[in-house]
């Protein structure tokens, strides 16, 4: 099933400055989060980023940060390794919007509150990919979100372990794509008003 623009969020897991030295291949990993969160802030796709123990990793890779603040994301600090234990699930979900009713009115006459439009869809990508990213994105997968894992964004210290995570993440039901899988399906078409925007970004 191709991904659906309206029913995504991105997530950016970990990607910290004293961490993302050690990452393998960290510089295109940096690099392709930060072709996401561009491509997310253009379509209006919902960014979310993490910030494990920031005390001691620092904080977003400055760079990242600035996209992710352009696109109106938010950042979560963290101590657990899977941010849903932090309460992510939750900020993922929309709060029910009131039913515009009086308060004076009494309860029973009050229209229900009415559920917010769901973006069901977590497309995630982060370090390290077999501790705080695959922790999370099997948190999410248990949560009954749709989980999509951007590989060509995410990594670990060793290859090892990173692809220790995709096979273990795609054996639980996530989705496994690249940066460009994700952009394209998001456009769907070339005649969408932002493809060349897009184009000139994952050039």
């Amino acid at each position: 099933m191709l991904l659906d623009v309206q029913d995504s969020q991105l997530l950016l897991i970990d990607y910290q400055t004293r961490l993302m030295p050690a990452i393998f291949e960290g510089p295109q990993v940096v690099a392709n989060a930060m072709r996401l969160a561009r491509v997310a802030a253009l379509l209006k796709v919902p960014v979310w980023a993490t910030e494990e123990n920031p005390a001691s990793l620092g904080g977003t890779a400055p760079e990242l940060l600035q996209l992710i603040e352009a696109a109106r994301g938010r950042v979560l600090p963290k101590m657990q390794f899977s941010a849903v234990a932090d309460g992510l699930a939750e900020a993922l979900r929309p709060v029910a919007k009131a039913g515009g009713n009086a308060r004076s009115l009494p309860k029973h006459l009050q229209k229900p509150a009415q559920p917010a439009p769901q973006r069901s869809t977590i497309v995630i990508a982060g370090c390290e990919s077999h501790v705080c990213m695959m922790q999370t994105a099997l948190d999410l997968l248990d949560e009954e979100f749709d989980v999509v894992v951007v590989t060509d964004a995410s990594s670990s210290r060793t290859e090892r372990n990173r692809d220790a995570a995709f096979d273990r993440l795609a054996g639980a039901g996530a989705e496994l794509v690249t940066t460009e899988m994700v952009a394209f399906e998001w456009l769907r078409g070339a005649d969408h008003p932002q493809f060349k925007a897009v184009l000139d970004i994952v050039k």
